[in-house]
Parts: C-alpha cells; structure tokens; sequence
C-alpha cells in the first residue's frame, strides 16, 4: 500500500504484528466507519422491499415493473463498479470514497421527495451510481489497511456480517418505517445515514493509491461498462415484459459482443483494468462465481417471499418485516462463529458447504403452502441465510488472499461486481417467473425450485474447480 502524505499525513492503521487479531482504537474506528458505509450500501437494497405494494400504488408503479425501484439502482451500482475501483487505485481511494458518499446522500434526499416515478427512478439510479464509488473504494480501503492474515479475516468477518444484516435489518425497518411513516422515510433514513458517515470519515481513513499510477485503460472501462450495463438492462427488461422483445435481445446481444471485446482489450493493454492472468487464478475464478450465485439467488428468494408473504397470505409490511428479522438474528449469530469455521475447515470447504447447505434449505421452502407457510418460510430462509453468510466471507477471503496491495483495488472490483451483479440478476433472471403469471403461488414455488437446483449445482462445480487445495 502507497500511502499519499501530501493528502493524508495519518499513519496506517494497521500497526499490530500480523499473527495479532487484536485491532487498536483507531483501527476500530476506521473498520466502523468502512463497516457503516458497506451496511448502508446493503441497507437501500433491502428497505424497500416489503415496501414495494405500498410504493407502486402511490405512485403508479404495476407488479410487474416493481422491480424496476431495485433494478434503477442495481443497474448503475453493478455497471460501474470496476471502473471506480480502478480510478480509486490510481487518484486516490479516500478522495473517491468521501465523493460517493456525498452523491449517495444527495440521491438518497431526491428519492425522498419523488414527485412521480421518474424522479424516484432518477433518484434510484443516482444512488446506484454513488454505490459504485462507496462499495470498491470501502473495500480497497479495508483490504489495504488491514495485513492479510488474522486481522483481515476478523475485518472481512465483521464486513460480511454488516453486509448481510444490511439487508435484512433493511426488511425489518422497511416494514416498521412504511407502517408508520410511510415509504418515504426509508429513503430519509438513507440521507441522514450518508450525512453521519460522511462527517466522520475525512478525519480517520488514510489516503492511498497505488505507487506506481499507471494510465487508466480507457477502452477497458468502456467496454466493460458498456457490457454489465446492456446485460443487467437486458434481464431487467426481460422480468417486466418477458423474453419476446427485440430491445431485450437486442441489447442482450450487445452486452455479450462488448464483454467479448474487453477481454480481447485486457489481453493487449498495458495496465489492463481486469488482470486476465488474476482471473485465471482459480480461487479467483471459481470464487467469485460461488459469489454471483450465492447472492444471486439469495435476493431472489427474499423478494419472491415478500412477494409470497403479502400478497398471497396478506400478511402487513410490519408482520412481513418481522420474518426477515428473524432472518437477520440468525445471520448475525452466524457471523459470530464464521471465522471460526472458515479457521478449521477453510475458506474452500466453507463456500462449497455453505452453497450446498443454501440450496437445500431452499428447496425446503418448497413446503410453504397457498393459505399458511409464514412459520415454515420463516425458519427455512432464517437458516439458508445463515449458509448465505458463510458463503459471503468465505468467498471475499478466497478471492482476495494472496493478492498483493497494489491489486486489492482490482481483486476487490470483482468481488463487489460479483456482488453487486449477483444481486442485480437474480431477481429479473428468475422473478419472472413468479411476476408475470396468472399464478402467483405456482410461480413463487417454480423461482424457489429453480433457485436450490442453480446452488447445488454450483456448489457442485466450485468444489471441482477449486480442487483439493486449500483457498
């Protein structure tokens, strides 16, 4: 890590011996700021969802479009993620930080006082994009601060346990606050969120860039922008009206064409935005793919039940909030022992039995019922978020172990793209199936199906690819 004197005279964190989990004050500090920011990051994915009912008739949204208030987000977040890991790598990754926070809070106040759904989605796709620059930079910031080792894994731990509580204390407040307040103090909460975090952050993180500030691949950026934007509209598009149009091929077409012209673009440039030869490593490759599927699928089975939970048992946003409550109990308990189980059996064994266990749990909901099955969803999407934990962490350590700091930016760009596009597919790939049927129990027992084959099969395919060795 090149620490940048001339903007940020504080020293590194990170002074403790490596073999020392123990983190001093200031480290502490620093972790609950990055930790606050990647929580509300995780939160705006997650509060509006046992809204959606609510927010559509105030403002003309249909079922089928609903979507559209996560994916007018999501679209951004995951497009451009890559292309600001990079400009932070190289300009300077508290300086970027500080600025998506202010674009996230501004955009979050806009959403707020949305007078009808192009200004919501205008504000969406704003905070979207201030996403893009928070989630890179954060973990940059994080991996490049903390040494690899017992004290990366305690901070890695501590992120991916916000992370996922991010989203499912987002269900709760998304429930309680639409109840009382209305939809739009969940959108308040997010602009007075990123005002906190904002005024703490300039006097703790430390800048950094990497030493040698090589040019930014311009063609790079382009084409892969271009590409995860294409693909992520297309599959959007396609949950609202379906496969049949020609847009959605269209642009279908064009995703694949420029993801295929990046590659040829990375495989010639000198300071290629994606390392090809990183992602030929297989903790790399085979992790981030246990990654896209975990969270994924994941998003998906929490917005069909929300789906499921309101408008097949008429269950309230509050009640509907309290199941996903439950939910996040169960991942913050998970937290808790996942360094544990990652130290004793390994990063690689715990993403392959993590998926696994997801999957069958899953496929467990399958016995939810059209009149009754809120007990049954509780307890079963409680547990397979437990496993959606495990595979969180242990897929962030086996992509980024092993990767020197002056790739973190790059190595941490996948993993939040993962992450990021992950939770961006899953619902348009597969909510389809549950939104534009007649029958909408039919359709939500077909996504969970759907969903528990794709994570056995995938968990099937990391342990092969990923082989004995430890990751």
């Amino acid at each position: 890590m090149a620490i940048d004197t001339d903007t940020a005279p504080a020293t590194p964190v990170a002074v403790q011996a490596p073999q020392d989990d123990r983190l001093s004050g200031r480290a502490k500090l620093v972790l609950f700021v990055l930790c606050a920011a990647q929580f509300m990051v995780a939160l705006d994915f997650s509060v509006l969802n046992v809204a959606l009912p609510v927010l559509g008739d105030d403002l003309g949204l249909s079922r089928s479009a609903l979507q559209w208030a996560v994916t007018a987000f999501a679209l951004p977040s995951g497009g451009f993620l890559l292309l600001f890991g990079r400009i932070a790598d190289l300009y300077g990754r508290k300086k970027l930080f500080l600025t998506g926070l202010a674009l996230f809070g501004a955009a979050s106040l806009l959403a707020t006082l949305a007078w009808d759904p192009a200004s919501f989605l205008t504000g969406r796709a704003l905070q979207g994009l201030g996403a893009a620059v928070i989630v890179p930079t954060g973990m940059s910031l994080l991996t490049t601060t903390f040494p690899e080792g017992p004290q990366r894994d305690r901070a890695l731990g501590i992120s991916g346990t916000l992370l996922s509580l991010g989203f499912t204390v987002g269900m709760v407040l998304g429930g309680v606050m639409t109840d009382t307040l209305g939809w739009r103090s969940t959108m308040g909460l997010l602009a007075v969120a990123s005002v906190i975090v904002l005024a703490l952050a300039p006097g703790l993180l430390p800048e950094s860039r990497t030493p040698d500030r090589p040019r930014l691949d311009v063609p790079g950026a382009i084409t892969v922008t271009g590409a995860l934007l294409a693909l992520i509209y297309s599959l959007s598009t396609a949950a609202q009206r379906g496969f049949g149009g020609a847009d959605v091929w269209g642009t279908l077409v064009v995703g694949l064409a420029l993801l295929a012209a990046f590659v040829a673009v990375e495989s010639k440039a000198t300071a290629p935005l994606v390392s090809l030869p990183m992602l030929k490593r297989r903790t790399v490759a085979w992790g981030n793919l246990g990654g896209l599927v975990t969270f994924s699928m994941m998003s998906t089975v929490i917005f069909v039940l929300t789906l499921y939970l309101q408008e097949i048992l008429g269950l309230s946003s509050f009640r509907t909030g309290l199941v996903f409550g439950v939910q996040g109990v169960m991942s913050v308990l998970a937290g808790s022992y996942a360094a544990k189980v990652i130290g004793r059996f390994g990063a690689r064994r715990t993403l392959i039995g993590s998926l696994f266990g997801q999957g069958l749990l899953t496929a467990a909901l399958l016995a939810i019922g059209s009149g009754s099955g809120a007990l049954l969803a509780t307890v079963f999407v409680s547990l397979a978020s437990m496993c959606h934990l495990g595979a969180i962490i242990s897929y962030g350590l086996t992509v980024t172990s092993g990767v020197p700091d002056e790739e973190q930016g790059l190595a941490t760009g996948l993993v939040t793209t993962t992450q990021q596009v992950g939770i961006t597919i899953g619902i348009p790939l597969l909510g389809v199936l549950a939104t534009t049927q007649a029958d909408l129990f039919h359709g939500v027992r077909t996504v969970l199906l759907v969903d528990a084959v794709i994570l056995v099969a995938a968990a099937a395919l990391v342990a092969v690819g990923l082989g004995r060795r430890k990751a």
